[in-house]
């Protein structure tokens, strides 16, 4: 699991920490992390917040997860096998979820869904936290755009994603553009509070639960 987590970069949970108790999230909240992985973002959450769900559709990842937290003595993280389409929230609503690089596996049609669903689990007011490949250009500009983001690539697979890994996820897997994308929030009932891109394949989201 290391070299996935090396792939992933060890993205600094303290940011997205940070929104949430930005929003009034405390001891006393519930956070959903769906596509939780190795839980770089939900061990972190559970000493900051109430009680955490852990969901991901890999054994693997739940087993290490669970590990980890026993490691940790977080008994406040439950690790569910699940996803987006999968999971059913039992309990109170969520006062927050979060999802990294996660929501890019569904075609158009299964994100919208699982958006709704994500806004079924959660109260008025909740907050939600998206991190993923979403593309913020016009059809016509894809072509430099793409080389932009290829010209950062690495060369060793092991050190994180190379040319043919971003090629391999152009062609198979299921990023948006950005103006198809915020629609599919507002209909699923969310307001967009801050939207923030990264050479226009990355996104950051911040949305409330009307």
């Amino acid at each position: 699991m290391g070299g996935y987590d090396q792939k992933q970069g060890y993205p600094d949970p303290a940011a997205d920490l940070s929104v949430f108790a930005a929003h009034g999230l405390t001891q006393t909240s519930t956070i959903v992390d769906l596509g939780a992985g190795t839980g770089q973002f939900a061990l972190p959450s559970a000493r900051q917040f109430g009680q955490v769900t852990a969901v991901d559709v890999s054994p693997v990842m739940v087993k290490l997860l669970e590990d980890r937290a026993v490691a940790a003595g977080l008994t406040n993280l439950d690790c569910v096998q699940a996803g987006f389409l999968s999971y059913r929230h039992v309990g109170p609503p969520a006062d927050g979820v979060y999802t990294r690089n996660a929501l890019h596996h569904l075609p158009d049609f299964w994100k919208g869904l699982a958006l709704e669903r994500i806004a079924r689990m959660m109260r008025p007011g909740a907050v939600l936290r998206i991190h993923d490949l979403i593309y913020d250009f016009q059809p016509s500009e894809a072509d430099q755009v793409f080389e932009r983001w290829f010209a950062h690539a690495v060369d060793d697979p092991a050190l994180g994603y190379t040319r043919a890994n971003l090629a391999e996820h152009i062609r198979t897997e299921y990023s948006t553009f950005r103006w198809l994308f915020e629609p599919m929030l507002v209909a699923a009932g969310f307001e967009i509070a801050t939207a923030e891109f990264g050479g226009s394949v990355y996104g950051a989201y911040t949305c409330v639960k009307r």
